[in-house]
């Protein structure tokens, strides 16, 4: 195992009715901005609930934060809680949305230009407004840890940031706020929280079998709950709530302190989605499968622990236990509904190119665990992922 801290401060305040804990989570006299995306948070109630429990707190609402949250629109809110002096935040919806209010949250206090926030990966932060969260879409794992993804539109550029100044101060995690999601939206959130345990779990050994049995775990639970999510005619609970806590447990840091980490399946799938506005999850799904296939000579001994912990492969030569595991997870994708070819989206070989430039120009150049995966390699992934 190697040698990690891990320090998580986000309070999680979990279960039915959970939305009123809010009266006593915000600070009495905090000046608080609610930032939503759509117009689902009002139609189904949830803002509402939020804005009981504020009471008689002064606050207001910025609308607007778009699945992919633009650098552009963020800043708008900037401009809006400096101009209204608001102390705390609340973000209300799902992992874009809390994505753009960590970002929010850092620009509105960043002395210089706030693209300089992503562009250090976060390193420049110094400190941010207080927040909190209401999560209402599973996915992210963004409402329990300190990372982001900000897009800016006239460059087409999807980056990440992290920074211990942007973990939320709680997040409210209810189960049934899921029950109005569409089933595309519960897909994405099951595929995105596989690939991120995934991303921290399939690399090589490091004599770590607690992180690898915590990863294994949530694997296993989101190969379960994922078809019965989807075929379910009513939403049951302990699923929705299965799949909730299984997504913050897979980006909350704690599957991957003290393990190598692979995150070159998420570079590439930025880029897709800044360039072809492509659901991040689909993304994913698109170049994870390719991306093993590839890498499966470096990830040769956990893709055969994969295979069998996760899938019960166990008989078969070594290369055909490590393909069956690759067709495994390629078609739980495909069973969730989600398409894993680039054909699937209209793309074809033409559109590689535009990727790798984009990898090249935002120094995607040495990706992995080993830091291995050059352009080049992207190059072959994405050809393979046609």
């Amino acid at each position: 195992m190697l040698n990690f801290d891990f320090h998580n401060p986000t309070h999680i305040v979990f279960g039915k009715d959970r939305i009123a804990d809010i009266a006593k989570l915000v600070p009495a006299d905090a000046k608080v901005l609610i930032l939503i995306g759509g117009a689902s948070a009002e139609k189904t109630g949830t803002l509402a609930e939020v804005r009981q429990a504020l009471g008689e707190r002064s606050h207001a609402t910025f609308s607007g934060i778009e699945p992919n949250p633009s650098f552009e629109n963020a800043m708008q809110a900037v401009k809006q809680v400096r101009d209204g002096g608001f102390t705390f935040l609340l973000a209300v919806g799902g992992g874009s949305v809390i994505d753009a209010t960590k970002f929010i949250a850092a620009a509105a206090l960043f002395e210089g230009d706030p693209w300089d926030i992503v562009l250090s990966w976060g390193r420049k932060i110094t400190k941010a407004v207080p927040f909190g969260t209401v999560l209402t879409l599973p996915a992210t794992g963004s409402e329990m840890n300190n990372g982001g993804v900000i897009t800016r539109r006239d460059i087409a550029a999807k980056r990440p940031f992290h920074s211990a100044k942007v973990f939320p101060q709680f997040s409210v995690l209810d189960p049934t706020k899921t029950y109005t999601l569409p089933m595309s939206q519960i897909a994405n959130g099951v595929v995105d929280a596989f690939v991120h345990t995934i991303e921290q779990y399939l690399t090589y050994p490091a004599n770590a079998p607690v992180q690898d049995r915590f990863a294994e775990g949530l694997l296993q639970t989101l190969v379960e709950v994922g078809p019965r999510l989807l075929s379910a005619p009513v939403p049951v609970y302990d699923d929705r709530a299965s799949l909730m806590w299984t997504a913050t447990l897979a980006l909350n840091g704690l599957i991957g302190a003290g393990v190598p980490q692979d995150w070159a399946t998420h570079m590439i799938g930025h880029e897709l989605t800044a360039l072809h506005n492509i659901d991040h999850a689909r993304t994913l799904a698109i170049v994870l499968p390719s991306l093993m296939e590839e890498r499966r000579v470096q990830k040769r001994d956990k893709l055969l622990q994969y295979g069998e912990r996760v899938w019960g492969i166990t008989t078969g030569t070594d290369d055909e236990r490590i393909t069956t595991a690759i067709e495994k997870t390629r078609a739980f994708f495909e069973q969730m509904g989600i398409p894993t070819r680039l054909k699937d989206y209209g793309l074809g070989a033409k559109d590689i190119d535009a990727v790798i430039t984009q990898l090249e120009e935002h120094g995607m150049t040495q990706l992995s665990e080993h830091r291995d995966i050059t352009p080049a390699v992207s190059r072959r992934i994405l050809e393979a992922a046609l």
